[in-house]
């Protein structure tokens, strides 16, 4: 499979997820966003933008999916250190986990594809530019 249909399989997968979370409650793929809904629909149409970017300019895709990669190891990492280091009263209130399992599965899952896909994307770029 070419890494452009593999690309847009992995935005277009998008809507199933989008599916799974509100009509499940099973929230796959933006799991490190759980506590802020607004930043989680934020997510889901970040990635349809993304999809219909490198639908629209094949071209692109290398910087698209850099760019999109490093914007969620950005919010991976803020997201969950946010809430492991500045717990609020109601979590200790409540005696509820800080973070569960689902979620730090989500991060390792999520952090290593976004990690693999930024140092792709960077190398694909800078040999672009070497050209």
């Amino acid at each position: 499979m070419s890494t452009k249909k593999w690309l847009i399989g992995y935005y277009g997968a998008t809507i199933l997820f989008v599916l799974l979370d509100l009509l499940a409650s099973l929230n796959l793929r933006a799991a490190f966003l759980e506590p802020w809904p607004a930043a989680r629909a934020t997510y889901y149409a970040l990635c349809f933008a993304c999809l219909a970017l490198i639908l629209w300019r094949p071209g692109w895709a290398t910087a698209i999916v850099t760019v999109e990669s490093l914007i969620s190891l950005v919010a991976l990492i803020l997201g969950m250190s946010v809430r492991i280091m500045v717990p609020n009263d109601a979590m200790f209130e409540e005696m509820v986990t800080i973070v569960t399992f689902e979620e730090i599965a989500n991060f390792v899952i999520v952090g290593t594809v976004a990690y693999f896909a930024w140092i792709r994307g960077m190398r694909k770029l800078k040999n672009q530019q070497k050209c």
